[in-house]
C-alpha cells in the first residue's frame, strides 16, 4: 500500500461525527440510568433503614426517660409539646408497628425520621389523655420507615395501642376512608367527618398517603377508646396477645 494509499484507508478508519454522537449519547443515557438506578435504592432502602435507626433510638430514648422517671409532663395540653418532641409510642400488633409519636407532622423533624407525627399548630387536636376528643396522626405509607404502610390492612375490630409515660390506650378500628382529598381536615375534627361517629367521645385517627408513592389523597382509618390502662397495670391483652 502506497503512501497516499495508507493515509486515505486511516483516515476512512476514523469514526464519523454522527458516530461519535451516537456513543456520547448512549454513554449519557447509560450514567442516567445508574444515577436513577442509585436514588431508587436510595429511596425504596436507604430511607427506611436510616429512619428505622431514628425512630428505634427516639423509642429507646422515651422508654429510658420513662424507666426513670424523669420524662415531662405527660398529660400536658395539645402544643405545650416542642415541635418534634416524642412523648408516646404507637403499637400496631396486627402489622407488627412500634413507632414513636412526636409532636407536629413536619416532614423533616418528624415523618422523614420514621415516626408518628400528632397534628398541632391550627389542627392541635387532642391527646390521648384528653376526656374527650380525637387523637389525630399521620406518618409515611411508603419510604422514610414507612410505618403506616399496611394500615389499609386494618378491619373493624383491630386494635391501636398508644403507650405514654403514665398509661396504655387501646384503640378499635371502627371504619376506614379508602381515599380522600387532602383539604378534607373534617377527618380530624373532635367528631371526625365520615367515621360513623355522632357524639363527642375519646377517638383517634390514622392518616397516610394514597395511592402507594404518591401524596395526591389521604387513606383514613378511625378508632374509638376502649381500654385505659395504668402503665403500673402493666400491657394491656392487645400487646400481650401480639
Amino acid at each position: 500500500m502506497s503512501r497516499v494509499e495508507a493515509r486515505k484507508a486511516a483516515k476512512a478508519a476514523k469514526d464519523s461525527p454522527a458516530v461519535v454522537i451516537s456513543r456520547i449519547v448512549g454513554e449519557l443515557f447509560i450514567t442516567t440510568g445508574v444515577l436513577m438506578l442509585l436514588f431508587v435504592t436510595y429511596q425504596l432502602w436507604w430511607t427506611n433503614v436510616r429512619a428505622h435507626q431514628q425512630a428505634a433510638s427516639a423509642s429507646n430514648n422515651l422508654e429510658h426517660q420513662w424507666a426513670k422517671g424523669t420524662a415531662q409532663g405527660p398529660d400536658r395540653n395539645p402544643g405545650t409539646f416542642s415541635p418534634g418532641e416524642g412523648f408516646a409510642i404507637m403499637y400496631i400488633p396486627k402489622l407488627d408497628v412500634k413507632a414513636p409519636i412526636a409532636q407536629g407532622v413536619d416532614k423533616h423533624k418528624v415523618l422523614d425520621k420514621g415516626m408518628v407525627g400528632h397534628y398541632d399548630g391550627s389542627l392541635n387536636t387532642a391527646m390521648p389523655w384528653d376526656k374527650t376528643g380525637n387523637f389525630a396522626v399521620a406518618a409515611h405509607r411508603n419510604t422514610h420507615g414507612e410505618p403506616f404502610r399496611y394500615i389499609n390492612h386494618l378491619v373493624p375490630g383491630d386494635k391501636v395501642v398508644v403507650e405514654t409515660a403514665n398509661a396504655y390506650y387501646t384503640y378499635q378500628v371502627t371504619s376506614s376512608l379508602a381515599s380522600t382529598p387532602p383539604s378534607n381536615i373534617g377527618v380530624l375534627k373532635p367528631v371526625p367527618a365520615g367515621s360513623g361517629f355522632t357524639a363527642p367521645g375519646r377517638y383517634i385517627t390514622l392518616t397516610t398517603c394514597t395511592p402507594e408513592f404518591t401524596s395526591t389523597n389521604r387513606l383514613i382509618v378511625w378508632g374509638k377508646l376502649v381500654e385505659e390502662r395504668p402503665r403500673s397495670a402493666g400491657k394491656p391483652d392487645a400487646l400481650l396477645q401480639g
